[in-house]
């Protein structure tokens, strides 16, 4: 490594605003090659150098909540959320003591909600005879109606951990956000996600600073999924990230194909037509967010636009090593939210297809 990639021998510390650290931690991924990742030594070097940057941040955070400045807390509390967040991408088991990234992020989310105050709202509603439901509820900076995502946790992720990822990119944003999982574990009886999904919908609906006409709904992972559902059964939602509902066929697929022992070149047309076609615009991220690999998620873009309908694709670029694979998780955040303030009347137009 030896200076060749930031941070490592170049790093600013704290003091550097958000926008900036995070274009700097985009470019250092866009800087990785397969060879980079395999090096144990370097990938170590890296996520020691950005849990310090953390640590800087947190420092100045703290000093400038002494200090009563308030907007240089909130920044610097976003930077190390930012900073971690890159470390915890570029670990793999034993690079980090155990619970020691998780506390990191349990503090950097503690000290984000003192800034913000009751900004971050914990809620809780009735789900009926689905049993209670929680999520976390970040609201717009400027209080008016303004439009609100949906966002749907993978299996497995906090909605703490969520938040201390979003955050930084959603900040300045004049969007709500309510992150909250597709079920309830504890309930045992066969509920349909998408339902428990509906009455986060009637929640938002009795909110006077949630604008209903401009409801979306991003689902990362297994929520990709259940955001496909949500989008094709409920008429209130007006963009979706999701999976376009082809993430099933295609393990069915696979299933069959397993079971047959029949080898097939492609997935067949139809079987990436869902019976039914999601109303809204929508946008598949193509890789472990949605499931979807490139030419299905393509093949099933084709066959939307076919029917003048409107859907869209990313792909980002995903580095392959033996440990896994290392995602530019900033750029496709601030793509997402991008594609997501153009949908719900806010930003610039965007190309059909997009590498990122």
């Amino acid at each position: 490594m030896q200076g060749d990639h930031w941070p490592h021998g170049s790093c600013d510390g704290a003091g550097a605003n958000l926008a900036r650290l995070r274009h700097r931690a985009s470019e250092f991924f866009d800087s990785l090659s397969v060879a980079d990742l395999v090096r144990e030594r370097s990938r170590h070097l890296w996520v020691s150098d950005w849990l310090r940057v953390a640590d800087d941040y947190r420092i100045s955070a703290e000093s400038a909540r002494r200090d009563e400045s308030a907007p240089i807390a909130l920044e610097a509390w976003l930077c190390s959320l930012t900073a971690l967040e890159v470390a915890r991408s570029l670990s793999s088991p034993g690079d980090i003591a155990d619970g020691d990234l998780s506390d990191r992020l349990d503090i950097g989310l503690r000290g984000l909600e003192n800034e913000v105050g009751p900004a971050i709202q914990h809620v809780t509603i009735d789900g009926l005879d689905r049993g209670p439901l929680t999520g976390l509820f970040r609201p717009a900076f400027h209080q008016e109606r303004s439009p609100v995502v949906i966002c749907i946790a993978d299996e497995g992720v906090t909605l703490g951990a969520m938040m201390s990822r979003l955050s930084p990119a959603y900040c300045h944003r004049n969007m709500s956000l309510l992150l909250v999982h597709a079920g309830n574990a504890s309930i045992r009886r066969p509920f349909k996600a998408e339902h428990m999904l509906a009455c986060w919908l009637d929640y938002l609906a009795a909110r006077p600073d949630v604008d209903t006409r401009r409801i979306a709904v991003y689902g990362e992972g297994a929520g990709a999924s259940h955001a496909s559902r949500l989008a094709m059964s409920d008429r209130r939602i007006a963009a979706a990230v999701c999976d376009g509902g082809i993430a099933t066929p295609i393990m069915r697929r696979a299933w069959l194909r397993r079971k047959s022992g029949v080898e097939q070149a492609a997935t067949p047309p139809d079987w990436l037509q869902p019976s039914r076609r999601i109303p809204c615009p929508l946008l598949v991220v193509v890789g472990s967010r949605s499931m979807v690999w490139e030419e299905d998620a393509l093949a099933l873009q084709a066959g939307y636009r076919q029917a003048g309908a409107d859907c869209s694709t990313v792909v980002p670029n995903c580095i392959p090593h033996p440990l896994g694979e290392v995602e530019n998780f900033i750029a496709v955040d601030n793509f997402i939210l991008e594609w997501l303030d153009n949908k719900l009347g806010g930003g610039r137009q965007l190309d059909s297809v997009t590498r990122l």
